[in-house]
């Protein structure tokens, strides 16, 4: 029979000192992996860093050494010396380094805003530290002592030393028997402690590492300043990134007395973000109050100002439209957070969330307010990729009908007769007269044709609910039943090539420069995945009656006539449209797969300079109507190999 269990006094276990820590690591640092061995640097930096905050220390050095030691020293008025009250043979050193909760982060007086808050931090760090040193420099003396797993190893020795040296210098090594790996990552020390200079701009953080513990492209030693803080981090960090605008929105604010919070946020044309949050320099990653306040704030900001100044659906709008396109870092100093455990990686405040909000959402209308080109280039992207997001344009009828109504496909549609997507084009032509010549010079087992009425819209400038009632373009869109924009799924393309036939002239190149432009915002993937193509009709057909030759341009023509003509007699015919070239001839020349030439829109050249690709669809589809003339004439039907 077993033996009955009991529970008694007896069976309460007393941990004394740092023994709790050593037991549950996980309680106070998160975990024994990658992430708790470097909070045991965050623990020890965040100490020098409120020597900063607190206006006494300007310069702080990191060192991480061959040996598996970390040594953090800054200049600020270093760990009290003094024996403590309560501890009356314990100077106040030890008893910071060897007892929980003991710290000068409870007293206001001592520190407003500060990091290391529950006053366990530099604790924590020597009980799974297999060594641990500390030096106090004060009044010309250092202050040494040694610990070994959060227990003393040698009493407190005073010498003396130069009377500029001041502050505290901690070096530890982590205990491998508490800690899964305890070699420390380089290149996140590295970001980490660049982070921490951004925070308190204006601050030095010497940094440096053995040479042959980095694996990496990183440099050995760096000394990180950013005199304007978040300033000047995005500047190098965010300078190659495809804005909206150049101007970004800066905000710094006060809370109340020794609180304050900024924040830095830069808008992208493409679906481009991070968004970055601290609390007294610590990172926040599962964000917050703070963050929820930032967010909302600029939300609200943005909807009172499209209702104010007329834009349609500015309601549509929500935090993934704004967010999925934006570089933001939040930063607040406050003198009592409310973190969610011990490692502080999410804040719950509802009231600073409210003064956040607040602040923010008056600032940015002010903002809005004071730059009002730049507020109308934002609201008008913003509402489009609401459009695209939720479907409320008739976007959404489009694709029902693409994909689930394939019977319902466009009327002026000829489809082909394939089921198979292989092999299978569309040729998008111009004009039903020359729709009507390509019917009959087409395969008809592998070749469908769709003829768009005049000059299609030019989608550059304007919103989807325009593109959306527009007539050519919802054929387009429900022929080729893939989507568009967030909508789009190539795998959903019924055909295996797009091919742009339009007359070889400059109204058939404004054409075919419409419809890339189109496929280009909307349905980019497929100039990614070289589905799209531009046909090559000829302009002239040269010929007596022995032979005859079709040429693509003037220059072609007279090199043609010089070779294979000389002096014999020979007609010449110009085509002035698609729809005047007999079938027959439309199918020799540029319809059969045997015999065309077809020009690859392509875009490896347009991904490895963005910003110029983006200054020709300027030029060709912008407002400026002379710009794109003059390009289209000059480049009309000359261009042999297209890099849009």
């Amino acid at each position: 029979m077993a033996k009955k269990s009991t529970y008694n006094a007896k069976d309460i276990e007393v941990l004394e000192g740092l023994e709790p820590v050593r037991k549950r690591p996980g309680m106070y640092i998160g975990s024994t992996n990658q992430d708790g061995l470097h909070h045991l640097v965050n623990e020890v930096l965040d100490n020098s860093i409120d020597e900063v905050l607190a206006g006494h220390a300007t310069d702080i050095s990191f060192q991480y050494k061959k040996d598996g030691s970390i040594k953090i020293k800054d200049n600020g008025r270093g760990i009290p010396i003094d024996f403590h009250p309560k501890y009356k043979n314990k100077r106040a050193l030890e008893v910071v380094l060897t007892t929980l909760h003991a710290g000068g982060k409870f007293n206001s007086n001592a520190y407003k805003t500060s990091g290391g808050l529950h006053g366990v931090g530099i604790s924590v760090v020597n009980a799974l530290s297999s060594l641990l040193q500390v030096q106090v420099f004060k009044d010309g003396k250092v202050y040494r002592q040694d610990y070994s797993k959060g227990k003393v190893k040698t009493k407190i020795k005073i010498e003396k030393c130069s009377k500029k040296l001041k502050g505290t210098e901690i070096s530890f090594i982590p205990d491998e028997s508490i800690f899964e790996e305890t070699q420390f990552v380089p290149k996140k020390l590295y970001n980490f402690i660049n982070m921490k200079s951004v925070l308190v701009g204006g601050t030095t953080i010497n940094f440096e590492i053995d040479k042959e513990l980095i694996k990496d492209k990183i440099p050995n030693k760096k000394s990180f300043f950013y005199k304007k803080g978040i300033e000047d981090y995005f500047q190098l960090e965010y300078a190659n990134n495809s804005k909206l605008f150049e101007k970004n929105f800066l905000l710094k604010s006060k809370i109340k007395d020794n609180e304050n919070f900024e924040t830095l946020i830069s808008f992208n044309t493409n679906e481009n973000s991070s968004l970055m949050s601290y609390c007294n320099t610590i990172e926040t990653p599962d964000g917050g109050s703070h963050e929820n306040g930032i967010r909302n704030g600029i939300l609200r900001a943005i909807k009172l100002y499209g209702q104010k100044n007329q834009f349609s659906k500015i309601s549509n709008i929500n935090h993934s439209d704004i967010f999925d396109y934006s570089n933001v870092i939040i930063s607040i100093f406050i003198n009592d957070p409310s973190f969610e455990g011990q490692t502080k990686k999410r804040i719950i405040m509802p009231n600073l969330q409210r003064e956040i909000e607040t602040k923010t959402q008056q600032e940015f209308l002010l903002w809005l307010n004071a730059n009002k080109k730049n507020s109308k280039i934002l609201l008008d992207n913003l509402i489009e990729r609401a459009l695209q997001r939720t479907d409320l344009s008739k976007i959404k009828e489009l694709d029902r009908k693409s994909i689930k109504e394939r019977n319902r496909l466009p009327g002026k549609l000829v489809d082909c007769s394939s089921k198979s997507i292989k092999d299978s084009e569309i040729f998008i032509v111009e004009g039903d007269s020359a729709g009507g010549s390509a019917k009959q010079a087409r395969n008809r087992e592998f070749q469908a044709i769709l003829p768009l009425r005049g000059k299609i819209l030019n989608v550059y400038n304007v919103g989807l609910s325009k593109i959306a009632d527009n007539n050519e373009i919802q054929n387009l869109i429900q022929s080729l039943g893939c989507g568009i924009g967030k909508n789009f799924e190539i795998s959903k393309l019924r055909y295996e090539k797009i091919i742009l036939m339009t007359d070889a002239d400059v109204d058939g190149s404004h054409i075919a420069t419409l419809l890339i432009t189109f496929f280009y915002k909307y349905m980019k993937s497929l100039i990614d995945e070289n589905k799209l193509y531009l046909a090559m009709p000829p302009l002239f057909k040269i010929y007596n009656k022995n032979k005859s030759f079709y040429a693509y341009d003037e220059k072609e023509k007279d090199k043609l006539i010089e070779k294979e003509f000389k002096s014999d007699n020979y007609n010449i015919t110009r085509f002035k449209g698609l729809g005047e070239m007999p079938a027959d001839q439309l199918k020799e020349t540029t319809m059969d797969q045997n015999k065309r030439n077809l020009i690859l829109i392509n875009s490896e050249k347009a991904k490895k300079d963005m910003k110029n690709t983006e200054s020709l669809f300027e030029t060709l589809m912008g407002k400026q109507a002379e710009l794109r003339f003059k390009f289209i004439q000059n480049n009309a039907n000359f261009i042999k190999n297209l890099d849009v």
